[in-house]
């Protein structure tokens, strides 16, 4: 008997979805649903040959050297980029034995759907202290959607836990290039695979990059595990030029918090309460948040709503003089209708 079907998951960022929902909206869209970047990395194009060649190992070794010193990684051998940080979620389930399995939650649900397709029995449990006897825990630090951290001592005491059952703990990091306090980079734990996210920090999600940062045998693994040439080499050459640029991010760092307060003034100035967040999304709540849902919709304004939690709304941070302003009509537009 086939097990049954995982039914597929309800992603930010799916403008066709949405303009088919509100075909009266006014374009262009302003896409708050994802939680990127809105100040994207100004890279420089890589030369027609990069484009016309494979992938060179030259130019994934320069990559991978360039990430291991970004995120401290101990050696080079440590450290797997791979075309998105998706492509990591659903890879790592496939090198680990079916095992015990549990999810910090609520989350990106990816993690529990990827660990179940492979065999794996999952549960999902609110904190680290009701872990069990799992050989695996996945936590999301800073959480998504909700912001909240877990401090990089407890993260290492409970791998500590997990190595005396040959136990592994999986950090995803997507959200922590702003609050490198959160990391367990450098100096990460032995039986720990911590993923990164290059798009949304950098804004470029449509590039497709991100790492994983595991032992030595486990990196490889996982490197055989998505094949060669995984990386485009434009994703190469562009991830080189960003990641080594420490001016930018802590420039664009400042940016966003300085927003972050106008943000948040913002929503509490219309009556949603923000229980969280990161520099690149809020999580806010209210009422009725499905019908602020559809009055930003109508506004041609895309925001994620979540079924499980139907007070919630999780809002990315607005770039554009524009945006902002089309964002508080709207607010106010969504709030008064009422």
């Amino acid at each position: 008997m086939s097990a049954d079907p995982i039914e597929p998951i309800d992603h930010g960022g799916d403008l066709d979805a949405v303009r088919r929902r509100y075909p009266a909206a006014p374009e262009p869209w302003i896409d708050l649903s994802t939680g990127i970047n809105p100040h994207a990395y100004p890279f420089a194009a890589p030369d027609m040959e990069t484009w016309r060649r494979l992938p060179q190992p030259s130019a994934m070794q320069a990559l991978l050297q360039t990430a291991g010193r970004r995120y401290g990684a101990a050696n080079v051998d440590e450290v797997v980029a791979a075309p998105g940080s998706q492509a990591l979620i659903q890879a790592v389930p496939r090198l680990i034995e079916p095992s015990e399995v549990v999810v910090i939650a609520p989350t990106y649900a990816e993690h529990a759907v990827a660990w179940t397709r492979c065999g794996h029995r999952v549960a999902e449990r609110h904190t680290l202290t009701n872990v069990g006897t799992a050989r695996v825990v996945v936590v999301v630090n800073p959480n998504n959607p909700t912001g909240e951290t877990i401090p990089a001592g407890a993260l290492r005491e409970l791998a500590a836990e997990l190595e005396q059952r040959r136990g592994l703990l999986i950090v995803d990091e997507a959200f922590a290039d702003f609050t490198p306090e959160t990391s367990l980079l450098p100096g990460r734990p032995q039986n720990t695979i911590v993923l990164r996210s290059f798009g949304k920090a950098y804004g470029l999600a449509g590039l497709r990059l991100g790492f994983a940062l595991a032992r030595t045998g486990l990196a490889a693994k996982l490197r055989t595990e998505l094949g060669p040439w995984a990386v485009s080499g434009p994703a190469l050459a562009i991830g080189a030029q960003a990641l080594s640029d420490c001016d930018w991010l802590a420039g664009t760092k400042a940016k966003l918090a300085e927003a972050g307060q106008r943000f948040d003034a913002l929503l509490i100035a219309n009556g949603l309460m923000v229980r969280g967040g990161t520099h690149l999304f809020r999580l806010a709540e209210h009422a009725r948040a499905r019908d602020i849902a559809d009055a930003l919709g109508r506004n041609g304004i895309h925001v994620r709503r979540f079924a499980a939690h139907p007070t919630w709304l999780r809002l990315g941070m607005p770039g554009a003089e524009v945006a902002w302003e089309r964002l508080a009509r709207a607010l106010s537009d969504g709030v008064a209708r009422g």
